[in-house]
């Protein structure tokens, strides 16, 4: 049986109609550049790039880089994640590899295919489905002669399925379906199937785009995604997505604009804050440790709320803890948090201290902390635990030693926003199809807010949320960072710690009711077991809880 299923998977490698030389030339996506309204290719030099062309503006440019292989690879453009705090919160990496060397110009992404290997006419589908049992059964006069042995023994069940799959591909690229044929190409990858992960790329290369519907745009990055992590399959190689990055005051910028398009930020800072106040209403000392600060832009509204205190407000001191990737966004260190809230602190007659803590959460011990008897200790883990590697990638699990070390300098309050998506120790398959379901509601909530031409669009997903996208989808152990959790699974976390809940305040949930009606009506708020949800139509997107 064995040989049998190694001839079939053979004759369909070789199958003509589907498969097609792939010419190794330098490949990367996308590089940004102007034509008309589409991403399409531009084979005018030596390397071939993609281009959406959007306006005369160069988006990004690439810095070549060598690596050891078969490849010749070079850096993708350089992306930033999706950032709560107004920050992006990691530098990953990832690499691009060469793309059908029948790909021309004439092929646009969002175009009728033209010259496709497959046929666009449906009334084909029976005729070619037929070529293609003929020509997976091949040319073996054996195999003919002895085809009803073949499903005597069971093989036939696997050559009939494999025929049933290829029918639903051929389908789904006749039909235009995006999403499947992203699925179908993250199946091929999985199944480590490399002819038809390359005849899938280059179909999606046809229909994705950057300035199209939602999932043309988010497409574009999960295909970047699967050629990364088809080109390092069998090997260490592991580049930068390396390009020239946008000044800091443009990065800052980009991100100022999801955070005011979209309502998730918010709603994380609002009920984190909410829940501090409650918990520091009676206390005449506070320090707070922000294990992520960023901007600082999440405490300008809780000193307000303190100054406005009956009594008078308390003495706040915080704790900024961060690392270099924020202080690019920022375009220097810290100290540039702890002026800016100072000197709002002062405006509004509130007590204030800043401590800096230029680190990553990973490095930090209780030495780091300043932690001071007779303060009233609030701990905030804003959409940053996620990064931090846990069990399944190393064994001093940072993840629960952080929570650990918190606990054990008994706070008042520990505050948790985190996106509610499942992607840190799923198989790839699984993780794709939940970043295709995860991300294609974020998309679709951007694209309500502004029009998809917009060049700012594309600058805020690329620079915001594709380097996440592709992160998960491109990289293993180590060097993915991206590792969301569902809330379910971080109530295990912090209960391990001996974390009991902090049950929200209704006045909270009234708050965030009121901020919503400033948006779509799509976005929904739901409260449940004690925590808040916000999301998109059917799809949880952020959760917001506490615990003491």
């Amino acid at each position: 049986m064995q040989a049998s299923q190694q001839q079939i998977r053979s004759s369909r490698m070789s199958n003509k109609l589907f498969y097609r030389p792939i010419k190794e030339e330098e490949y990367c996506l996308p590089q940004y550049q102007t034509l008309d309204h589409k991403l399409c290719y531009n084979d005018s030099s030596q390397s071939t790039h993609f281009f959406p062309q959007i306006s005369r503006d160069l988006y990004c440019t690439l810095e070549s880089s060598s690596a050891n292989g078969s490849y010749n690879i070079y850096n993708s453009p350089s992306t930033v994640s999706f950032s709560p705090n107004g920050s992006p919160m990691s530098q990953q990496d990832s690499h691009s590899y060469p793309p059908d060397q029948l790909q021309s110009p004439e092929n646009t992404y969002g175009s009728p295919i033209s010259g496709s290997c497959i046929t666009d006419d449906m009334s084909d589908f029976k005729y070619k489905l037929k070529e293609l049992e003929s020509v997976m059964l091949g040319n073996d006069f054996n195999i003919i002669d002895n085809y009803d042995n073949v499903f005597h023994n069971g093989t036939g069940n696997i050559l009939q399925q494999e025929i049933d799959d290829w029918g639903q591909i051929v389908q789904s690229i006749s039909k235009r379906d995006l999403k499947q044929v992203l699925i179908s190409c993250a199946k091929a990858v999985s199944d480590h199937d490399i002819s038809l992960s390359r005849v899938l790329m280059n179909e999606l290369r046809r229909m994705v785009s950057v300035s199209g519907e939602p999932i043309q745009r988010l497409g574009a990055y999960m295909l970047e995604g699967l050629v990364a992590r088809l080109s390092s399959s069998g090997s260490n190689i592991y580049k930068a997505l390396r390009c020239k990055e946008p000044a800091s005051s443009e990065l800052l910028s980009y991100m100022h604009i999801l955070y005011e398009l979209c309502p998730y930020f918010k709603f994380g800072y609002m009920s984190a804050n909410g829940a501090i106040a409650e918990a520091m209403k009676d206390e005449n000392r506070v320090h707070i440790i922000d294990f992520q600060i960023a901007q600082g832009s999440q405490w300008i509204t809780l000193i307000q709320a303190f100054a406005a205190r009956p009594g008078g407000p308390p003495h706040i001191r915080i704790t900024g803890i961060d690392d270099s990737v924020s202080a690019y966004a920022r375009g220097g260190g810290l100290n540039i948090v702890g002026k800016k809230l100072s000197a709002l602190a002062e405006s509004f007659g509130v007590p204030f201290e800043f401590h800096a803590a230029a680190m990553s959460g990973c490095d930090v011990q209780l030495k780091n902390l300043g932690v001071r008897p007779g303060e009233a200790l609030a701990v905030n883990f804003a959409f940053t635990l996620h990064h931090m590697p846990d069990e399944s990638v190393s064994t001093q699990n940072h993840r629960d030693r952080l929570l650990r070390l918190v606990k054990s300098l008994s706070p008042k309050v520990v505050t948790l926003v985190e996106q509610e998506s499942n992607t840190n120790t799923a198989a790839f398959f699984p993780r794709f199809l939940e970043t295709l379901d995860y991300y294609m509601a974020m998309f679709e909530s951007i694209d309500v807010a502004l029009p998809r031409i917009l060049k700012e669009r594309i600058n805020v997903e690329q620079h915001c949320l594709a380097r996440e996208v592709v992160n998960i989808i491109a990289c293993e152990g180590i060097e993915r960072v991206e590792r969301h959790e569902l809330l379910g699974k971080w109530r295990l976390r912090f209960r391990m710690a001996g974390f009991t809940p902090y049950p929200l305040s209704s006045l909270v949930n009234a708050t965030i009711k009121t901020l919503l009606v400033n948006y779509c009506s799509k976005y929904r708020l739901e409260e449940r077991d004690g925590a808040l949800y916000l999301g998109w139509m059917n799809r949880d997107l952020v959760a917001a809880c506490a615990w003491k």
